[in-house]
C-alpha cells in the first residue's frame, strides 16, 4: 500500500518544489491558468458524459439539478471552500437516495 501512496506524495511534492522556484515567472502563471482551464472543460465533459445515467438515478432530476446548483453556487460564487460544500451536498444525496431505495 505503501507505494501506492509514495510516489504521488514524491511527485506532488516535486512540483510544489518547482513552481516555489518559479512561481514569479508570467510563462508558469500562463501555464497553470490554461491547465485549470483544461481540468475545468476535462470535468465538465465527464460530467456530460455521466448524464445519461441520470435517467436510472432513483434521485428525482430536480432535486439532482437543485444539489448541483447548490453546489455551483456556493463554489463558483460565493467561494465556500470545497471542504465544506462537498460532505453537506453529498449526504444530502445519499439521504435523498436512501430514502428513495427503500422498500
Amino acid at each position: 500500500m505503501g507505494g501506492l501512496l509514495a510516489m504521488p506524495l514524491v511527485l506532488v511534492l516535486l512540483l510544489a518544489v518547482v513552481h516555489a522556484q518559479f512561481k514569479d515567472d508570467p510563462a508558469i502563471g500562463g501555464a497553470l491558468r490554461g491547465m485549470a482551464a483544461v481540468s475545468a472543460g476535462l470535468i465538465a465533459a465527464a460530467g456530460l458524459k455521466l448524464s445519461s445515467a441520470l435517467a436510472r438515478n432513483p434521485i428525482p432530476l430536480p432535486c439532482c439539478i437543485a444539489i448541483a446548483s447548490a453546489g455551483f453556487v456556493l463554489l463558483a460564487w460565493l467561494r465556500v471552500p470545497l471542504l465544506w460544500v462537498l460532505p453537506p451536498l453529498g449526504l444530502l444525496g445519499c439521504v435523498l437516495a436512501w430514502r428513495r431505495l427503500q422498500p
